[in-house]
């Protein structure tokens, strides 16, 4: 739903099945299973800090290959009555249970998805949305803040986290294709996933 309002037309140039699972109407869930062929965490200087973040839903300390995950959406009207999109993602490593939660609204003066990170929320983020060439969805992080209760606050450079994710469709394996990287330009790496995911029953 809200996703369909911001791209507008671009809406139409997505693959079919990106459309289809971005659709999302109110009240309505996209749920999937699937693998992360390939999870990084950051460094090892950060994994007190990520340790922490798992008591909030958001980054974590793990690292791993063919990593079980599953991925919920769930569309509906928030206390503004807005459209809002939770995004609920499992990941299921050997020793430990991870999860990665969100909440999105859209800002259409902006043009910009409002992400609000963890459970409850501790980071908020701008994200661009576009349709590649190909019909894949590119997704990029802009402005960035810390959420503390009520209140949010500006991050200097130094603490942002630059996100990238690209979803596609890869039509010959028929399954939904996904790459998130989050990089800091003085620490380097933070988070890098790949994997591939299709609709399932709960």
């Amino acid at each position: 739903m809200i996703y369909e309002v911001l791209l507008g037309e671009n809406f139409s140039k997505l693959h079919p099945k990106l459309q289809e699972r971005y659709r999302l109407p109110l009240n309505e869930e996209f749920f999937a299973t699937g693998v992360m062929h390939s999870i990084q965490s950051g460094p090892k200087i950060l994994q007190p800090v990520y340790k922490l973040f798992t008591r909030m839903q958001f980054l974590f300390p793990e690292s791993g290959d063919n990593i079980p995950f599953s991925i919920s959406n769930r569309s509906y009207l928030n206390e503004l009555l807005q459209g809002e999109v939770y995004w609920e993602r499992v990941f299921y490593f050997s020793n430990a249970t991870r999860k990665f939660n969100a909440k999105m609204t859209v800002d259409l003066d902006r043009k910009v998805v409002k992400d609000y990170l963890g459970d409850p929320a501790i980071f908020y983020s701008d994200l661009e949305f576009r349709v590649t060439a190909e019909g894949f969805l590119h997704i990029q992080s802009g402005e960035q803040r810390v959420v503390i209760g009520k209140r949010e606050m500006g991050l200097p450079k130094i603490f942002t986290g630059r996100v990238t994710v690209i979803e596609g469709y890869d039509e010959k394996l028929d399954v939904y294709t996904i790459h998130v990287s989050i990089f800091n330009d003085f620490i380097g790496r933070m988070m890098q996933y790949a994997g591939t995911f299709s609709p399932s029953a709960r």
